[in-house]
């Protein structure tokens, strides 16, 4: 199996350089911070998203992302992948955020597609947990 060039370019580049791909974590505890940690037992991949919101013109807005994920090149290019998507989004544009969005923009293989699923579900964890703060 051959991972597409966008696959290959967006993990490449998280590995060369992480804070500046948003690879790091904040304290869960926060008021600000929504966490979301999911796992795909069956391959080993596992992902923790963390959201920071604020509050502006009445709407939650995701202004930053964080991401650690431990597994392969293609989870860890859709984390990458939905952080770019996250960023400046309201948490009802980030709802509407589906797994086939990530796999679209990476051209996953099928066989890869659970990672863009694990992606979808870390963000609608994130989203739950930040939501139950307020």
């Amino acid at each position: 199996m051959a991972y597409s060039k966008k696959v290959v370019d967006k993990f490449e580049k998280t590995l060369k350089e992480p804070e500046k791909n948003s690879v790091g974590r904040w304290d869960p505890n926060q008021q600000d911070i929504g966490t979301g940690m999911v796992g795909a037992p069956a391959c080993g991949d596992v992902m923790r998203l963390q959201i920071k919101c604020e509050l502006e013109k009445n709407k939650h807005v995701i202004r930053d992302v964080k991401f650690k994920t431990y597994g392969c090149g293609s989870a860890i290019a859709s984390s990458s992948e939905l952080v770019d998507m996250l960023k400046g989004r309201t948490l009802e544009e980030a709802k509407a955020i589906k797994n086939k969005d990530i796999a679209k923009a990476l051209d996953l293989p099928p066989i890869k597609i659970h990672c863009s699923v694990l992606a979808e579900d870390s963000i609608k964890q994130a989203i739950q947990d930040f939501e139950s703060k307020l």
